[in-house]
């Protein structure tokens, strides 16, 4: 008998998981993603939203300039950060501990704009549970937080995503508790003058990422339409 995964019928399909995958190297997640968007177009997987937090890490994403990474290889290798290319789109930006990274790898009800739509009102509802008001720009893509100031818009929560046969890859970085200056490597987004912030700066406290991914799972759930339940995997990795 062949060893090959048998496509689930229709009315058999799993409903919505999703997974915490602790600290992980970005390039895992990449090979992770790509391997449930093939399950789910298959049909022998359900759609998933994979969180996470990564090793220091600059992306590149498919509209990224060389020149929006500020800092030299020496220097980013001296702190520990590595560089990758990145199938979502937009431009260069940063993660890195104290930030929570979510990879819902959903099936497209609508356009893409929608998609980026729901996953930044989940979020943003995510985000009032700790007295943050955080408003979505879709002429910069993001969560964006006024702080009443010169200059006032801070980003808090960066998307991109990766679109193939309908099912979405990628998906968003929110700052918790990141180091903040981190973000001094790079030019943000391709946005220059922009200010970045988290939940710890604005608040003076965040929970840890662990603590907070079930409730970003429960906000995005609603914000999808999808009853995600917690899968036990927690490893980035698994036979195919």
């Amino acid at each position: 008998m062949s060893g090959a995964a048998v496509p689930l019928a229709p009315d058999t399909e799993p409903r919505a998981a999703w997974r915490w995958l602790g600290r992980v190297p970005f390039e895992e997640t990449a090979r992770l993603q790509e391997q449930l968007r093939a399950d789910v177009i298959a049909g022998r997987a359900p759609e998933t939203l994979l969180l996470c937090e990564h090793d220091p890490v600059i992306t590149l994403g498919r509209s990224a300039q060389a020149a929006h990474v500020l800092a030299s290889a020496d220097e980013l290798a001296r702190r520990g950060v590595a560089v990758h290319a990145a199938s979502r789109g937009g431009d260069v930006t940063y993660h890195g501990p104290g930030q929570l990274v979510g990879y819902p790898v959903l099936r497209l009800r609508g356009g893409v704009v929608s998609h980026l739509e729901a996953m930044a009102r989940g979020l943003a509802a995510l985000l009032a549970t700790f007295d943050v008001v955080a408003t979505w720009r879709r002429e910069a893509p993001g969560l964006w937080i006024d702080r009443g100031n010169e200059n006032s818009l801070a980003k808090i929560c960066a998307f991109g995503v990766h679109v193939r046969h309908r099912v979405s890859i990628h998906g968003f970085a929110l700052n918790v508790t990141t180091a903040l200056e981190a973000f001094d490597l790079i030019v943000p987004c391709g946005l220059r003058d922009v200010a970045v912030t988290s939940i710890a700066a604005l608040t003076g406290a965040a929970p840890t990422l662990e603590a907070l991914a079930p409730r970003a799972a429960a906000a995005l759930g609603v914000a999808f339409d999808r009853s995600f339940a917690r899968s036990s995997e927690r490893s980035a990795t698994r036979e195919l």
